[in-house]
C-alpha cells in the first residue's frame, strides 16, 4: 500500500532523572515554579513523530513516504532513513534552520517533562498533498498546526483516507482546528489525556467524534487501548514488554503497527493488536528508532500475545 506519513522530524535529547518529578512540586507554591532536575544521562537520538512511525512501517515491510520539513543538519539522518527503508524523497530541507529538537527528561516512574524547538517544522505548510501521486493512506501526526489542518483539508478534497493524530499538539490547537482535522477522517487516534483535551475544546465525546470520523482509537498506556467503531467499544490489552527502558516513541510505534494492519486490510481490533506488539518493542529500547526485528519475529510475538491470524500470513 502507498502510505504517506506527515509530522515532525526532530532530534531527541533524552535525559533520565533518578527521582520522581511529583515529589518536587509543592501544591502551595504552584503559582511560582522554579525547578531544576539533575539528570544522570543524556542521549541524542533520531526522532520526530513522522520518522518514528515510518521506521516501524519500514520494519514491517512497507515503504512509507515521508512528507515533512527538516533543517540544514538533516543529511546524515536522511541517509539513515533511506537505508532503513523509508522514502525521504518528499522531505524538504529548509536552508538556514535547524531540524526541530525535542528535549525530554524521564523520571523513575516514567513521567516526562519536555520542551520542543520548532525549527524547520514551522515551514511544513509549504508542502502539499496535491503534489503527491498515488497516496492510498496518510497519517497526519503532530506537526505545525497550520500544516496539519491544511493536510486534512487536502486529503478530504483529494479523497485520500487519513488518520488524524493531533498528539501533543492537542494542548496548542484550538477546538476549531482540532475539529477541522477530525471531521471526515478515516480514523482519529490519541491517548486518554489528549482525548480529554479534544473533548473540552470541541465539545465532542466518543460518540460525537464517531459522528464526524470513521473510527476512534484511544490509547491508555499499560492498560492497552480502546477501539470505537459504530456504537461498539472493544478494549485491547497492552503487550507485556520484556523490559522497560524508555517510553519515547512508543505511541508512534503503536501507530506504525496499526497502519501495517490497515495495509493488510485487517479489522481495527487486529490493527490495535499489531500496534501493541510494535509499541512493546519500542518500550524496550531507548528512543523511537533503536529497536529492530524481522517480520517473522514480529509475527511470532504477535501469535504468542494474541494468537495467529490469516491476515498476517498464517
Amino acid at each position: 500500500m502507498s502510505i504517506v506519513v506527515t509530522g515532525s522530524i526532530a532530534f531527541d535529547y533524552l535525559m533520565s532523572f533518578p527521582g520522581k518529578f511529583t515529589e518536587h512540586f509543592l501544591p502551595e507554591h504552584m503559582s511560582r515554579v522554579s525547578l531544576s532536575f539533575l539528570v544522570d544521562s543524556m542521549d541524542k537520538r533520531r526522532g520526530g513523530c513522522a520518522p518514528n512511525i515510518a521506521y516501524t512501517l519500514a520494519l514491517l515491510g512497507e515503504r512509507p513516504r515521508l512528507l515533512a520539513t527538516a533543517g540544514q543538519d538533516f543529511d546524515d539522518y536522511r541517509r539513515w532513513l533511506d537505508a532503513a527503508g523509508v522514502d525521504t524523497s518528499l522531505v524538504q530541507d529548509v536552508p538556514g534552520k535547524f531540524t526541530a529538537s525535542f528535549f525530554c527528561s524521564t523520571d523513575a516512574d516514567g513521567n516526562q517533562i519536555a520542551s520542543f524547538y520548532t525549527g524547520a517544522m514551522a515551514n511544513a505548510a509549504e508542502l502539499s498533498f496535491r503534489t503527491i501521486d498515488g497516496c492510498e493512506l496518510a497519517i497526519i501526526s503532530p506537526n505545525d498546526p497550520e500544516a496539519m489542518v491544511q493536510y486534512a483539508e487536502e486529503c478530504r478534497a483529494l479523497g485520500i483516507p487519513y488518520i488524524w493524530d493531533p498528539g501533543q499538539q492537542c494542548a496548542r490547537m484550538s477546538g476549531d482546528e482540532l475539529y477541522r482535522g477530525l471531521v471526515g477522517a478515516a480514523l482519529v487516534i490519541c491517548n486518554d489525556y489528549e482525548f480529554e483535551l479534544i473533548r473540552q475544546k470541541t465539545g465532542l465525546d466518543e460518540q460525537g467524534v464517531l459522528g464526524e470520523a470513521g473510527a476512534l482509537v484511544i490509547t491508555r498506556g499499560e492498560h492497552g487501548c480502546s477501539v470505537y467503531t459504530g456504537g461498539e467499544r472493544t478494549d485491547v490489552p497492552a503487550v507485556t514488554p520484556f523490559r522497560i527502558v524508555d517510553p519515547t516513541g512508543v505511541g508512534d510505534a503503536f501507530r506504525g503497527g496499526f497502519m501495517k494492519g490497515m495495509a493488510q486490510r485487517a479489522d481495527y481490533v487486529v490493527c490495535a493488536q499489531l500496534g501493541g506488539v510494535a509499541a512493546a518493542y519500542a518500550l524496550e529500547h531507548l528512543g523511537g528508532q533503536s529497536h529492530a526485528y524481522t517480520w517473522p519475529e514480529f509475527r511470532q510475538r504477535f501469535n504468542e500475545s494474541f494468537g495467529p491470524r490469516e491476515e498476517l500470513g498464517e
